[in-house]
């Protein structure tokens, strides 16, 4: 791993967080951490957005908060259906469910190249999408119709053909939720869901689409909040070094950057403290971590990871690993700064793109 072009054990950690924040407009807290480099990415979310214009301006001036060192990325869940945190004069887009059953590939890799178009219109140049989740649970609260398939080769060719529409954007995406939520009777925003299929069962159907991203050559992938007992029977998939480590970068081979779900979700949570939670993950083979909110649990995380890596080696390794797996993601985004108010139009919320979201939408309804 090349060295990371950032200053010391605070701004090694730093690079290790994407963090959202309340309100439309960037606290003033948040822009001294940015500037100190205490933070590698922020995520939006509905709360953040009102208009087009005003996520230009709050991408730009979070991006400009960065004077020197790798520089900032500003992510967002932009799925489709009904996780999609920006929303109309913008593109709505159908559930993913709906784009995956359109044979035509080509028209898929389309509609997400459009979706990326628009993120990179406003300077947003991470998409935490495609899912990579086999819908094969009718009951499953949390992914269901976020899916593209019911079959692992649905999801292949349907998420990867999205995910190459990003990347001709310049927008980096991320498979999402490893190794496998689709089979779940639990929302892991609540509680932690255990997945009791035997190893064949997860190989053949679960890690399929995973495996086939890493191929591809996928730059991120996320963690589940998931218990695997055929893999780990002790520990969710995120602080699992047999899940994380193991299984992921020795067997399968993956290269890229690791990134956990949200950290405050329940299912992690309420069972872990928060050091136990950053350094243990760290230690399984995450290399980055999502935290939404309060600030003040980011800050805790972030100090805990400092202490932890000036205390121990192996853990100021890990942090030097992961910091520079961060750094060589950052490459892969090629996003300007976002376009100015008055050209946003021409880009964002276009006629044809309506127009191709509406054609899927019309056919699932036919």
């Amino acid at each position: 791993m090349e060295p990371v072009t950032t200053h010391g054990v605070r701004g090694l950690c730093g690079q290790l967080f994407s963090v959202g924040f309340e309100g439309t407009t960037p606290p003033a807290s948040l822009m001294a951490r940015v500037a100190a480099r205490e933070v590698g990415a922020v995520m939006l979310f509905r709360p953040n957005v009102v208009s087009p214009e005003q996520v230009a301006a709050l991408v730009g001036r979070l991006r400009r908060g960065v004077k020197e060192g790798p520089p900032l990325v500003v992510s967002v869940d932009q799925e489709g259906g009904r996780v999609q945190r920006l929303r109309a004069p913008l593109t709505e887009w159908p559930p993913m469910q709906v784009v995956g059953a359109e044979p035509d590939r080509a028209r898929i890799e389309t509609l997400g190249r459009f979706v990326g178009e628009e993120l990179a219109a406003l300077g947003i140049g991470w998409n935490l999408a495609p899912v990579l989740d086999v819908h094969t649970n009718p009951q499953n609260p949390v992914i269901g119709d976020r899916a593209f398939a019911t079959t692992p080769e649905g999801v292949i060719e349907a998420a990867l053909a999205f995910w190459r529409g990003l990347r001709k954007a310049g927008v980096a995406g991320c498979g999402k939720h490893f190794p496998g939520h689709g089979d779940t009777d639990v929302d892991s925003h609540l509680d932690l869901p255990v997945v009791t299929h035997d190893e064949a069962r997860l190989r053949a159907v679960e890690l399929f689409p995973f495996a086939a991203a890493i191929a591809a050559g996928c730059e991120a992938l996320m963690t589940a909040h998931v218990v695997y007992p055929a893999f780990d029977a002790e520990r969710p998939a995120t602080l699992s070094k047999r899940i994380a480590t193991d299984l992921l970068r020795r067997e399968l081979g993956f290269t890229g950057l690791l990134v956990s779900d949200d950290l405050q979700m329940k299912a992690v949570a309420d069972r872990f403290g928060t050091e136990e939670l950053i350094v243990e993950s760290l230690n399984a083979g995450v290399d980055h971590f999502l935290m939404r909110g309060p600030e003040s649990r980011q800050v805790e995380a972030y100090e805990a990871l400092v202490r932890a890596a000036e205390a121990s080696s192996q853990v100021r390794a890990r942090v030097e690993e992961a910091a520079g797996r961060v750094q060589v993601f950052k490459r892969t985004v090629s996003v300007d700064l976002p376009l100015p108010g008055a050209l946003l139009p021409s880009v964002v919320g276009t006629p044809a793109h309506k127009a191709l979201a509406g054609a899927f939408a019309k056919r699932a309804e036919g």
